[in-house]
């Protein structure tokens, strides 16, 4: 089972990062959701390899919903602050979640780890809020250096990778699309 989830998060990986090139708010966020997906399998399947639900697949679960909502933003009037408060809070609450029904075992440790995607959840939350895909990739460079720890530590293969090669594309989109050519 183990493979088979880091086959699955190297492959939500290739989106992710491919995610970052996309000059389109739009388009960046439909290729995160596909991404989201593929991370909520991934981390389902690592955390069932060990018995327990880790709280990247909640929140990418979560993505899911989210990247839907605001690829669609005409659609679901998605230009307010609502939706960010209502997503950045189902986040919040899949934290305690993660430790009343879902047994994550209470040590200290355990409640920095599972509260790095929390962080890394929000920041991109705020990001997808905003009316560009420059400020998504901004938001990045809070998003992930906190998936990057919580995969080092959670031991995903395609989770890590994707976060060093995120922060890569990302700075790339930065330099390419933000510093050097006005927004599209």
């Amino acid at each position: 089972m183990e493979i088979i989830a880091q086959v699955i998060g190297i492959l939500g990986m290739a989106i992710n990062v491919l995610s970052f090139q996309q000059k389109k708010q739009r388009h960046l966020i439909v290729m995160q959701l596909f991404g989201a997906l593929l991370f909520a399998i991934h981390y389902l399947l690592l955390g069932l390899a060990e018995g327990r639900i880790l709280i990247g697949s909640i929140v990418n679960g979560i993505g899911v919903a989210r990247a839907y909502v605001f690829s669609n933003k005409e659609k679901f009037g998605a230009y307010n602050t609502f939706w960010v408060w209502l997503f950045s809070g189902l986040f919040v609450v899949s934290y305690i979640l993660a430790f009343t029904v879902f047994g994550m075992e209470k040590t200290a440790a355990n409640f920095i780890i599972e509260f790095l995607p929390i962080i890394g959840m929000v920041a991109a939350t705020i990001g997808f809020g905003m009316k560009s895909a420059k400020n998504v990739r901004a938001t990045a460079l809070i998003n992930s250096p906190s998936w990057l720890i919580y995969n080092i530590i959670r031991r995903s293969i395609g989770g890590t990778l994707c976060e060093v090669f995120t922060l890569a594309s990302v700075v790339i989109g930065i330099v390419r699309l933000d510093a050097c050519k006005k927004e599209s």
